[in-house]
C-alpha cells in the first residue's frame, strides 16, 4: 500500500473509507514495527481531523481542538490500541454545541468498535483534574494535537509541564510507589512465563514512566539501550495483537510461537528471551532513575538547611569513604577512587562488586559504565586476587543479585564469564521455576551463602552454585554439558587441577541426591553405593548437600520442603556412613516396627485391611521446633492382586496427594503370630489433603474393603472427577514417558513414570503394572509443579527383578496406558 493510497482513503471522513485503509495497513506484511505504528497513527489523524473539521463546521464551535494523549499522544498505536482523546476548547462556546461536536467525533469512532479513552474539558479544568489525578498528569505529558486550534493545545502542554515540574518534589515519589504497587501485583517482566508486556516491571508502563521522569528535569534515564528495549516490547505487542484479534498485552504460552513467527524469530524461546533483554534494560534503567531521583530530592531537601548551618556562600562538600583499594563511597554510592586507574588494574571490576556488595551499597552507574570501556580484562588463569573478591561477592547474601545485575547491563559478566551469555535472559519451560537460568544461578549462590558454614570448602560451593545450570540450553543432558564448560571456566577463574575436578563433580551430579532420595528406595544398598561412587568423597558430599539446597530453594517453592529435605539428609546419611567404610544394612534385616507389629497382627486376625492414620514430626524447623513432614497412613492387609490401584483410587477419591509409597511383604515372628507370614502386605503411604481437612481412616477403610471386593468401582468415580476437573489453558503437556533405570538396584527392576500430574495418575499406573502381571516392591512418588516424577521398584510373581526384554516391554505396557 502506496502513501497515495493511504491518504486518498482518509479523506473520506465515513467509518468506511477509514476501516478499509486501517485494515491494508495491518494486513501488509511488509511494513510493520515502528513505520506501521507511525503510519497508523497518521492514517488515524486524517481521519479524526476529517471528523472534527465537519463537525465544527455543522455546529459552529471554534477555539477548540482534538488532542491524543497517552500512547496515541506518543505515536505508538497498536493494532488493537484504544484511542485515548481530549476535547479541548476555550470555554466561550455553547455547552450544548461542545456535547454535539463530541457526539459527532465519538460515534464514528464507537461504530467502528475501536476502544475509546475520551474526555471534553477546558485548559483550566484539564489542569485541576492532572492536580488531583497523576494518571490523567502523566497522558497529558504526552499530549499532541490531532486537529484544531494549535496553539489551545500548546498553552496546556506549556502549563502541564510546569506544574510537572515545579511539583515535582510531591508527584515523582508518588509515581515511583505506583511503579512499585503495580509491579508487586503484575511481577517482573523478565522472568515471567506468560508476562504483561504492558504492565509488569520492566515493561512499557515503566518505559512511559521513565519519560516522565526525564520531562520533570530532576534526573534521565540510561538511554543506552532504552529506545530499543521500548520497540522490542512494542512490536512484541503488535504481533500479539494481530495473532489474537484482542487488545491484549498479555503473551499467553498458546501464543507464543505464533507471535515469534509474526517478527521472525524462530520460536516462543527466541521470543521470550528478546522480550526478557529488554525488560532487563528497562528494570536496570528504571532502578537507576530512581536512585537518582531520590538523591537529587533529598539533596534539594537538605540544602536549605546545609546553608543555614555553613553560613554564607559556602558548599557542603560530598565525603568520600575509602572501601578497598580504588573504591570509594560517596553519596550512598560506590564510586572509583580518584587515583584508580582501571586500566592498569584488571582487578578493579571485581573489587568494586565485592565492595558493593558486602557494603549493601549499589554500584555508580557511571563506575559500571567506565570499567565497561576502560577495564583491562583479567589475565587467565585469574590471579588469586580475582578469584577471591569473585567469591566475596558471591558470598554477600541478598545484595549479590543488585550488584551483578549492575555488571550485566554493562556486559561485564560475560567479559569476565564468556560462558554466561548462553544463559543470559534463557527462559525456562518448567513453571516449578521462578527464575530465568542466569538469574537462578545467581540466586542459587545467593541461597549457598547462607550454607557455607556447613562445609569446609565455601568457595567452591559458591562458584559450583554460580555454574551448576550452565550447561542449560546445549544440546543433551545439561549436567553432562555443564560439566565441561565448568570445568574450563573454574579453571579460567583459577581453581587448581584437584578444585577443578571437585567443581566439576558438583555440577555434574547437581540432582543425583533428590532425585534418588525421592526416587530410589533407601533400603537398597546398590542406590546408595551408587551415589557413594559418583560423590567420591566425605567432603564432596558435605558440598553436594549444600549445594542440592541451595538449587531447590533458588528454583521456587515447589522444589524444597521438609519432606524433601528430611529424604536428603537421610540418604547423605547412608552415603557419608559407606564412604566411612560401613557397608549399607541389607533391607531384609529392617524389622517391621511396633506400630506396623500391631496392624499386621489385627490384619492376620480379621483377614481385612486394618489402617492407621497420623502426622509424622521427623524434622524441625529453623527455630528448633518439630514440624510435620506429612501425615503417615499405614496400611496392613493379606497379600493380594489389585492392591496398589486399590489403595491409590481410593486415596485419590478421597483428595490425598501421595508424597511417598513404600508396599512390602512381612514375617511376623513365631510369637506375635501364628508362625512366618509371608503373605501379608504392610503400604506405608505419606500423604497430604489437597484441600481442607484429612478423611477418617474408618472411611478410608470402608472405601478400601470396597475397592477390594469390587462393589466401588473407582475407574467410573475418578472418570467422573477427571471430567469435572478443570483444564488450564497452556501449551499441550508432553506424552508421559515410561523408562527403565540402568542399573538401578539389585532387588528390583526400577521403572520411573514421568507424566503430567492429575487426579488418579497412581491409580492408573498401579492398574497398569497389574495388568502386566508384575509385583511393586516399592513406590517414589515426587510431584514438581504440574509434572509428577515416579519411580517403581517391581520384580516378577517370584520376586525376582524382571529380564531385560520383559523391562522394556513392561515400560511400553504402561506407557501406551497412560497415554
Amino acid at each position: 500500500m502506496t502513501s497515495t493510497e493511504v491518504t486518498t482513503e482518509s479523506e473520506d471522513p465515513e467509518p468506511s473509507g477509514y476501516a478499509a485503509a486501517r485494515l491494508r495497513l495491518l494486513q501488509d506484511k511488509a511494513q510493520c514495527g515502528p513505520p506501521r505504528r507511525a503510519a497508523l497513527a497518521s492514517l488515524t489523524d486524517d481521519w479524526l481531523t476529517a471528523l472534527f473539521t465537519a463537525a465544527a463546521e455543522q455546529t459552529g464551535v471554534h477555539g477548540a481542538a482534538l488532542v491524543a494523549v497517552g500512547g496515541y499522544g506518543r505515536g505508538e498505536l497498536s493494532p488493537r490500541s484504544d484511542l485515548d482523546l481530549l476535547l479541548l476548547h476555550n470555554g466561550n462556546a455553547d455547552t450544548g454545541a461542545i456535547a454535539s461536536l463530541a457526539d459527532r467525533i465519538w460515534y464514528p469512532v464507537w461504530d467502528l468498535g475501536l476502544d475509546l479513552d475520551h474526555s471534553v474539558r477546558t485548559a483550566a479544568e484539564a489542569r485541576r483534574t492532572a492536580g488531583g489525578d497523576l494518571k490523567v498528569q502523566l497522558g497529558l505529558l504526552d499530549a499532541r494535537p490531532v486537529a484544531g486550534d494549535p496553539g489551545l493545545v500548546a498553552a496546556l502542554r506549556t502549563a502541564i509541564l510546569a506544574d510537572w515540574r515545579n511539583q515535582a518534589p510531591k508527584r515523582l515519589p508518588a509515581l515511583d510507589d505506583l511503579c512499585r504497587e503495580r509491579a508487586e501485583r503484575r511481577g517482573e517482566l523478565q522472568f515471567l512465563l506468560e508476562p504483561d508486556l504492558k504492565e509488569a516491571r520492566g515493561g512499557l508502563r515503566d518505559a512511559t514512566a521513565l519519560r516522565a521522569v526525564a520531562a520533570s528535569w530532576v534526573a534521565d534515564a540510561p538511554r543506552e539501550g532504552l529506545a530499543e528495549a521500548r520497540r522490542v516490547l512494542l512490536d512484541a505487542r503488535d504481533a500479539l495483537h494481530l495473532t489474537t484479534g484482542r487488545a491484549t498485552d498479555r503473551l499467553a504460552l498458546q501464543e507464543q510461537d505464533q507471535v515469534a513467527t509474526a517478527i521472525g524469530l524462530p520460536d516462543a524461546d527466541a521470543l521470550l528471551r528478546q522480550v526478557y533483554e529488554a525488560a532487563r534494560t528497562v528494570s536496570y534503567a528504571t532502578d537507576v532513575t530512581w536512585r537518582e531521583v531520590d538523591r537529587v530530592l533529598r539533596a534539594r531537601s537538605a540544602r536549605p538547611r546545609l546553608r543555614a548551618i555553613l553560613g554564607g556562600g559556602k558548599t557542603a562538600v560530598t565525603e568520600r569513604t575509602p572501601l578497598a583499594e580504588g573504591v570509594v563511597e560517596a553519596d550512598g554510592e560506590v564510586v572509583l577512587a580518584r587515583s584508580a586507574r582501571p586500566e592498569r588494574d584488571p582487578v578493579l571490576v571485581l573489587r568494586a562488586a565485592a565492595a558493593a556488595a558486602q557494603c549493601e551499597l549499589p554500584l555508580s552507574r557511571h563506575l559500571v559504565r567506565h570499567l565497561a570501556t576502560a577495564a583491562r580484562p583479567l589475565p587467565v588463569p585469574w590471579p588469586a586476587e580475582a578469584r577471591e573478591e569473585l567469591v566475596t561477592l558471591l558470598g554477600a547474601g541478598e545484595a549479590t543479585v543488585p550488584v551483578w545485575e549492575a555488571l550485566e547491563a554493562e556486559g561485564l559478566t560475560n567479559r569476565l564469564l564468556p560462558d554466561w551469555e548462553h544463559v543470559r535472559c534463557r527462559p525456562q519451560r518448567n513453571p516449578v521455576h521462578t527464575w530465568t537460568v542466569d538469574r537462578h544461578l545467581v540466586e542459587a549462590a545467593v541461597r549457598a551463602s547462607f550454607l557455607t558454614r556447613r562445609v569446609g570448602r565455601p568457595d567452591l560451593l559458591l562458584v559450583a552454585a554460580l555454574l551448576h545450570d550452565i550447561g542449560k540450553g546445549r544440546p543433551g543432558d545439561h549436567s553432562v554439558a555443564g560439566e565441561a564448560i565448568a570445568r574450563d571456566m573454574a579453571a579460567r577463574i583459577g581453581f587448581d587441577q584437584h578444585d577443578v575436578g571437585v567443581i566439576a563433580t558438583l555440577v555434574r551430579h547437581h540432582l543425583l541426591l533428590v532425585e534418588t532420595a525421592t526416587r530410589r528406595d533407601l533400603d537398597d544398598p546398590a542406590a546408595v553405593r551408587s551415589v557413594a561412587t559418583a560423590v567420591g568423597t566425605t567432603s564432596t558430599l558435605e558440598l553436594l548437600h549444600a549445594l542440592t539446597e541451595a538449587d531447590a530453594l533458588a528454583t521456587g517453592p515447589a522444589a524444597w520442603s521438609t519432606w524433601r529435605a528430611s529424604l536428603v539428609a537421610d540418604l547423605v546419611e547412608r552415603v557419608a556412613a559407606v564412604l566411612a567404610g560401613q557397608a549399607p544394612e541389607k533391607p531384609d534385616a529392617a524389622a517391621p516396627s511396633a506400630e506396623q507389629e500391631r496392624l499386621a497382627i489385627e490384619a492376620l486376625r480379621t483377614g481385612e485391611p486394618v489402617l492407621a492414620l497420623h502426622a509424622q514430626t521427623e524434622t524441625r524447623n529453623e527455630d528448633g521446633e518439630p514440624e510435620p513432614v506429612g501425615v503417615e497412613l499405614l496400611i496392613a492387609l493379606p497379600d493380594r492382586p489389585g492392591v496398589l490401584p486399590a489403595a491409590a483410587g481410593v486415596l485419590a477419591l478421597h483428595r490425598l496427594t501421595v508424597r511417598a509409597a513404600d508396599l512390602r511383604a512381612v514375617e511376623l515372628p513365631a510369637e506375635l503370630g501364628e508362625g512366618d507370614v509371608a503373605d501379608l502386605l504392610l503400604l506405608s503411604w505419606r500423604v497430604a489433603a489437597e484441600y481442607g481437612s484429612l478423611p477418617q481412616a474408618t472411611r478410608l477403610r470402608a472405601d478400601l474393603v470396597r475397592a477390594l471386593d469390587g462393589s466401588l468401582d473407582i475407574c467410573a468415580r475418578l472418570a467422573e472427577r477427571e471430567a469435572a476437573y478443570p483444564r488450564r489453558r497452556g501449551v499441550k503437556a508432553p506424552p508421559p514417558r515410561v523408562t527403565v533405570a540402568a542399573a538401578g538396584s539389585q532387588l528390583a527392576t526400577v521403572m520411573e513414570v514421568r507424566a503430567q500430574d492429575a487426579p488418579g495418575l497412581l491409580h492408573r499406573i498401579g492398574r497398569a503394572l497389574e495388568q502386566c502381571e508384575v509385583r511393586v516392591r516399592s513406590a517414589h512418588v515426587s510431584t514438581l509443579g504440574a509434572n509428577a516424577v515416579d519411580a517403581f521398584y517391581v520384580t516378577d510373581r517370584d520376586g525376582e527383578p524382571l529380564p531385560e526384554v520383559r523391562a522394556a516391554e513392561v515400560a511400553r505396557e504402561v506407557e501406551k496406558a497412560l497415554g
